[in-house]
């Protein structure tokens, strides 16, 4: 879904590197240099090579799974499809998946079951096909700005639906010559009459993703969507403030479901503090039997040695020669 790099985006050629598309950070909405900002599972905090292996062909899968689960699209375009696993996952699902990438090494290591179905072109140049969906994931931020709003254009043209995604602050990333927050992306998509649609929950590729759609309504039910949107979020907003003021509140005070939490673990931490006092008295004794035990040991040991060398001597035959006399001559 993303491009490989070495390849020319918006007449600007990036050298191969560690990209966001060699490699990427699987998280939440944090990012760091040179790491994939985006399709997220928000599982682990590592770098992930992408390359064909369970592991990716098992995230592809669920990410097609979700297309398919909540769109239920026909066609669907993979427009920057890097190694084209999300059109081979697609395709397994009976959707008529393609991927376009302008990397000729991506498209190079496609599997062969989707080389057809996959093409080297850029997203600049007008798509030949109409798609029930078009995937647009990290990609329009490695293009320049002309390029990229050709881009976004042209995957207007060839569909009702966009799910797309781009990085909103990964500026530390060479090959982000394009970074823009969503609200400008937003307005791109309005300039060809698509609006963001605010009830379908796009987190499952990243924090930042969104489904963009054909408007087939006027403006004022259009701005009526948006402005719902932000007073629920503005009311959340406030209501979550609200709330941690009033446990501030508690915390000084010490009064409150808080206070008595911590009052209870105090009380907890007391006891566990006494058994620890109990447990290491008790160590010291048995550290002090121990080494009373060893001092007799000691002792017992030096005695053994000495009547053994005592028996072994001249003096020791002697007294066992004089023993067994007296034996032989008790009556």
């Amino acid at each position: 879904m993303g491009m490989k790099e070495g390849s020319l985006r918006g007449g600007v050629r990036h050298e191969p590197a560690v990209s966001l598309t060699h490699t990427m950070l699987i998280s939440g909405a944090v990012r760091s240099t040179n790491s994939a900002p985006g399709r997220s599972s928000a599982e682990h905090q590592r770098r992930v090579p992408i390359e064909r292996n369970d592991y990716w062909l098992e995230y592809f899968g669920r990410i097609a799974r979700r297309i398919v689960t909540d769109l239920h699209p026909e066609s669907v375009l993979d427009a920057g499809c890097d190694g084209g696993m999300l059109v081979e996952k697609l395709r397994e699902l009976d959707v008529d998946a393609r991927g376009v990438d302008e990397s000729e090494a991506a498209i190079a290591g496609v599997h062969e079951s989707v080389r057809e179905q996959t093409w080297r072109g850029s997203l600049a140049d007008p798509l030949e096909r109409k798609y029930d969906l078009v995937v647009c994931v990290e990609v329009v931020q490695k293009m320049q700005p002309a390029a990229a709003d050709q881009a976004i254009e042209n995957l207007c043209v060839s569909a009702d639906r966009v799910l797309f995604s781009s990085t909103p602050f990964d500026y530390a990333e060479p090959t982000h010559v394009n970074v823009r927050p969503p609200e400008e992306w937003s307005a791109v998509f309005a300039r060809h009459s698509f609006v963001r649609n605010l009830t379908f929950d796009a987190s499952f590729l990243t924090p930042w993703g969104g489904l963009y759609e054909r408007a087939h309504t006027l403006v004022p039910e259009v701005v009526r969507a948006y402005e719902r949107e932000c007073w629920q979020l503005r009311r959340e907003v406030e209501q979550v403030r609200d709330k941690v003021l009033e446990l501030n509140v508690q915390l000084e005070r010490g009064a409150g479901p808080v206070a008595d939490e911590n009052l209870e673990l105090r009380q907890e931490l007391l006891v566990a503090r006494d058994d620890l006092v109990g447990h290491e008295a008790r160590l010291g004794e048995a550290l002090g039997r121990i080494e009373l035990l060893e001092i007799e040991l000691r002792r017992h040991q030096a005695a053994m040695a000495e009547a053994e060398w005592l028996l072994g001597s001249r003096t020791g035959r002697l007294l066992r020669l004089w023993h067994r006399l007296r034996a032989l001559l008790r009556p």
